[in-house]
């Protein structure tokens, strides 16, 4: 990896850290990252020209593989007619139109050009809503940069938020109450003791941010009821569930219906793409409509709808659902018999095409038993994996993917990897 190393150290001269976001310096695994060149289906090429069954997917988005040819079409297209208008175009409209079709509580919707934007926005607009300021997140659960969620939980189950991140007031964060991911108990009491403050839960309907961590039921069916209840507000952020598992979103296989939903990763086909969107109600409070202001200059940029509407047109014909979530399910049951047979204690948790391999005895329900993972031993395994041609998420709280684009041949090749790195722990 010659060329990643002189490529990292002439970065770090320049960007901070040598990157430009952070998991991508490899500091929660050791090592310096690997700089990528190129990308064909399920593989990356790096700088040196090595080749890599890649399950990162670029934390996602690229479900039909990189550089599928109909997406390629679809983004060269618009980008002859202009890269940028900062005007409405069609492609806004049509991508808006099969969004709405394929997650119908998405009444009225609006594009951004980032996860992060389209969760702030649903925020900003659940709080003019209810005319409350109080949000409850989950410990683990991640939604972007936005200084209110960037918070820890305080001493107790249902205490105001403290900062995470340096430079975010501690005002803002006492804004924010976290709680544990799964625990109803936790959400009934909240509601008991600030139910009149709370504008909104903010929940993944399937954590992807502690790892893979499925929703146990009636954790969701309680949130929903308990917001319901109190004239909250429930957001799913599906900004890596949307489209990942059904065509729609996790809403739509386990039919709870959320009053917002942010989207992102997927909806933009490989580029830069948000959305947020729910009831009408709701939304006609966004800016031209009413007092919330939300903007953006290249908010429904022509090429990147051109390259969801893609991806959303493949996934729609080509149904690769079940195909990707057997794939995973080989992978996941290949793995835990190898860890068994090596006597290493592994969780292999799974929800259809996203996977993590977890190394502690303590089956993982939230962040609580998500940290009792051994993160150094995942380290070791990322970094056997990656020496054999298997690049799997770069921290062991990030899930891996499959994409329609895997293969048997890959599955063979990162199964053999991953047997030889196991013998390595």
């Amino acid at each position: 990896m010659k060329r990643s190393k002189a490529l990292f150290a002439a970065s770090k001269k320049v960007l901070v850290g040598g990157v430009d976001s952070p998991v991508r310096a490899f500091r929660a695994v050791g090592g310096d990252p690997v700089f990528m060149r190129s990308g064909k289906g399920a593989h990356l090429t790096d700088a040196d020209g090595k080749s890599y069954v890649d399950f990162v997917l670029s934390w996602g988005p690229m479900i039909l593989g990189h550089a599928h040819p109909a997406v390629v079409r679809a983004a060269e297209g618009a980008l002859r007619k202009g890269s940028s208008f900062g005007a409405p175009t069609e492609e806004e409209l049509r991508l808006a139109e099969a969004v709405r079709e394929a997650l119908p509580s998405m009444e009225r919707l609006r594009f951004t050009s980032s996860g992060t934007e389209a969760v702030m926005s649903a925020l900003r607009v659940a709080r003019a809503f209810t005319g409350r300021e109080l949000v409850i997140k989950f410990v683990g659960g991640y939604h972007g940069h936005v200084d209110s969620l960037l918070v820890a939980a305080g001493s107790g189950a249902t205490t105001l938020g403290r900062p995470d991140s340096d430079g975010v007031p501690a005002a803002w964060a006492k804004t924010t109450l976290c709680l544990p991911y799964n625990d109803v108990a936790a959400a009934q009491k909240a509601f008991r003791e600030h139910g009149r403050r709370i504008a909104a839960v903010i929940v993944e309907p399937v954590a992807a941010n502690m790892g893979v961590v499925a929703p146990e039921p009636p954790f969701l069916e309680a949130l929903r009821e308990l917001t319901r209840k109190n004239k909250s507000l429930l957001i799913f952020d599906e900004v890596i569930t949307g489209f990942r598992f059904f065509y729609g979103g996790a809403q739509t296989g386990m039919r709870i219906t959320p009053d917002l939903t942010t989207l992102g990763k997927i909806v933009g086909g490989g580029f830069p793409v948000g959305c947020y969107g729910g009831r009408k109600e709701i939304m006609d409070l966004v800016a031209p409509l009413g007092p919330v202001y939300q903007a953006g200059t290249l908010s429904g940029n022509p090429v990147a709808m051109a390259a969801g509407l893609a991806t959303l047109q493949v996934l729609k014909k080509d149904k690769p659902y079940a195909r990707m979530a057997e794939m995973a399910r080989v992978i996941v049951t290949e793995l835990r018999g190898m860890a068994r047979f090596k006597g290493l204690p592994v969780q292999v948790n799974h929800v259809a095409s996203m996977f993590t391999v977890f190394f502690t005895e303590t089956p993982v329900r939230d962040f609580a038993t998500a940290k009792t993972s051994d993160t150094r031993m995942y380290g070791r395994f990322f970094h056997a994996l990656l020496e054999r041609g298997v690049y799997f998420p770069p921290a062991q709280f990030e899930a891996a993917m499959l994409s329609a684009a895997h293969s048997k041949l890959d599955l063979e090749r990162t199964l053999e990897a991953a047997a030889r790195a196991l013998r390595r722990l």
